[in-house]
């Protein structure tokens, strides 16, 4: 999409607006629609659609069973396909049961700006933003109500949320990108407090950008005028006067200039209180809203049983800013719209969800926003028979669980790569040291030390930058890349330090745990990484650790049992290829050499997998009888590592007694003796 029109009159070809009251147009002439509300819905939600849409979702959509809702359905069609088509041309397609509007030639706005939301607004060009806030031309289809339709109601209730956030997001860019001190701010500033009157940054923007103009006056009458604002809806403005105060010692020298202050909307429910501007330390955050229930009105179902299972466990992994339960209900109650909600709390993203009812499976729908860009960065749908409430509740919050952690750390890591590195606070310093980590190379496993150690320099209370630590000395240790016993030795006291910063961390006792099986101390280790999982029974790494050590001389059927969880857990885990190569020593040990084998493949099979992964599928291969492939695996280690032998797969682990024997067979059948 390399431009973004924002006035039907001088488009070519067909266009349709959205945001705004819905029109229609031709080479820039108006194309005259039926007046029937309906049919215009109807085109709006085809518009939107991402899929054919069934006739009887339509009907069921749009109609509040009438006589003949299949009939009338017809007849929009029918009238859609009057003022869309052209001759050849049909862009109202059918096939089978479903509807789908042919968008290759049409210019929907809408279209447009979820498109450049999905792009990644913060990477667009300050013109391209100018240009698609042109599109915002009022409320998503304004004034497009229907009577005794909910759920197009409720869709549309959601749309508006949608674009509204976007459009905030798009203003909130463009004012970032704006020289400092630039006249046409004030206008984008404006209308930013008119969509988000809470909003602790814009009015912060706002002060700014009049401090810089010298409007000292008119920057300390928009914050009396904010602080009234803030105190009719009980919020605390002290973090707003602390920003001001910044901002005009900054600027001290600027001549007061009197400017009015932006019209604000009418006061709404009142928020919890966050800081406006993030600490130089400060980690990601996250709001989980309310999840909401079709089947019933009131508080208290199963999906306020999954959002409060959901925020416990998250909070539990200790590993980003998790708002509390209250708070969030608090707003839900006030009927605060999610994105709203988000830049309310000052969170880096929003999780929202619904509970559906069906006969015979329960269905949830789960969706995580980044609030600053408007951008979906993970949507899931999970079904259940609801054979067991509790059951329900546990296996689709696990799976929210996890796969909301790992989005989130996904996008901070992939953030932090693209800053210069001495920009970089802890937590972006933290995860910049775990992108290189989990590049599981020598030269990446030292670049990983530096970021952690940086991070350690700018929070010292950052118990999982310790745990990061901890892990790149416990690599250097197993993958022999420096001095086994010194490595060891900071591997666990850097363990140690994470646990006085946090003894409550998961990822400390995960890191301790390691350390302990590095120093022979298995018994001790097991206990440690016990108590991680114990901590926070969401954490897949603990579970893993848990494999990777009975699947050498503990319980080889618990080793299986926590590989599965822990993929269960994380099935796009960057240590993915750990859980199946503990998993295939576990089969090993079993004397089950075909199911050893087969995992060890798919744990080879891993991009980032290493030579001591490929060591495990080339004895696994050989105790299966799979020798040709085998000494294939065996060939390339030794690309890598010329003098590999048996010994040095042995002292790579710490196997029982016939373990040891086992494998060493195994290494004889190829030559690895």
């Amino acid at each position: 999409m390399e431009s973004t029109r924002s006035s039907l009159n001088d488009t070519a070809g067909l266009s349709v607006r959205l945001l705004g009251q819905l029109a229609v147009a031709r080479d820039g002439e108006p194309v005259k629609l039926p007046s029937s509300r309906k049919l215009r819905a109807l085109l709006a939600y085809l518009a939107l659609a991402p899929h054919p849409v069934s006739r009887s979702r339509l009907c069921e959509l749009l109609w509040d069973v009438p006589n003949d809702p299949r009939g009338e359905l017809r007849w929009c069609l029918s009238k859609l396909r009057g003022a869309l088509d052209e001759p050849g041309l049909h862009r109202i397609e059918t096939e089978g049961d479903t509807v789908a509007l042919r968008l290759a030639d049409i210019n929907v706005d809408a279209v447009d700006a979820a498109a450049a939301v999905a792009e990644g607004i913060e990477t667009l060009s300050l013109g391209r933003l100018r240009a698609l806030a042109q599109l915002f031309a009022g409320d998503f289809l304004d004034g497009l109500e229907l009577d005794r339709s909910p759920h197009f109601t409720s869709w549309l209730t959601a749309q508006r949320r949608r674009f509204s956030s976007c459009h905030v997001a798009v203003l909130e860019h463009i004012i970032a990108l704006l020289p400092q001190g630039a006249d046409e701010a004030g206008a984008y500033l404006d209308k930013w407090l008119e969509l988000a009157p809470f909003d602790g940054r814009a009015h912060v923007a706002l002060l700014e950008n009049l401090a810089r103009r010298g409007q000292i006056g008119a920057g300390e009458e928009h914050l009396a005028t904010a602080a009234e604002l803030f105190r009719s809806e009980e919020l605390d403005v002290a973090p707003l006067r602390e920003a001001w105060h910044e901002i005009r010692a900054r600027n001290i020298s600027a001549t007061p200039c009197a400017r009015s202050g932006p019209t604000f909307l009418a006061p709404q429910p009142p928020i919890v209180a966050v800081d406006f501007e993030p600490a130089a330390s400060r980690r990601a955050s996250l709001a989980v809203m309310p999840f909401a229930e079709s089947t019933v009105n009131f508080r208290g179902g199963l999906a306020d049983g999954l959002t409060h299972d959901i925020i416990t466990r998250l909070a539990k992994l200790r590993d980003f800013f998790v708002i509390a339960r209250g708070s969030v209900f608090a707003l839900a109650e006030k009927n605060i719209a999610p994105e709203d909600a988000g830049r309310r709390l000052n969170v880096d993203y929003v999780a929202t969800g619904s509970v559906r009812s069906l006969s015979g499976r329960v269905i949830v729908s789960v969706e995580l926003v980044e609030v600053r860009t408007a951008r979906i960065v993970w949507a899931e749908t999970f079904e259940h028979r609801p054979d067991e409430i509790f059951v329900v509740i546990d296996d689709i919050g696990n799976s929210i669980v996890s796969s909301i952690a790992a989005e989130i750390a996904t996008v901070e890591r992939n953030r932090a790569m693209l800053k210069a590195p001495n920009s970089l606070n802890a937590w972006e310093a933290y995860h910049r040291g775990l992108w290189h980590m989990y590049r599981f190379t020598r030269q990446e496993n030292e670049l990983a030390q530096q970021f952690f150690n940086d991070a350690l320099k700018l929070d010292p209370t950052f118990a999982r930058a310790y745990a990061g630590l901890s892990f790149t000395h416990w690599q250097n240790a197993f993958q022999r890349w420096g001095d086994r016993d010194r490595e060891t030795a900071q591997a666990f006291e850097t363990a140690g330090h994470s646990l006085l910063v946090d003894d409550r961390n998961p990822a400390a006792h995960w890191a301790m745990g390691r350390a302990l099986w590095l120093r022979g101390e298995q018994d001790n280790s097991l206990i440690e990484l016990a108590k991680a999982v114990d901590l926070s029974p969401n954490f897949a790494l603990g579970h893993y650790a848990l494999s990777f050590v009975h699947s050498q001389s503990g319980d080889p059927q618990l080793a299986i049992g926590s590989s599965d969880h822990s993929r269960h857990l994380s099935p796009f885990d960057p240590l993915l290829f750990g859980m199946m190569g503990a998993r295939a020593m576990a089969h090993a040990r079993l004397g089950e050499y075909n199911e050893a084998a087969e995992w060890a493949l798919k744990a080879a099979a891993r991009p980032n997998a290493h030579v001591i992964i490929l060591a495990i599928a080339a004895h696994c291969l050989a105790l299966a009888g799979r020798r040709h492939e085998a000494r294939n695996f065996a060939a390339a280690i030794r690309t890598t590592w010329p003098d590999y032998r048996a010994d040095d797969f042995i002292a790579t682990f710490r196997f029982d007694r016939d373990g040891e024997v086992l494998f060493r067979s195994g290494a004889k059948l190829i030559g690895l003796n």
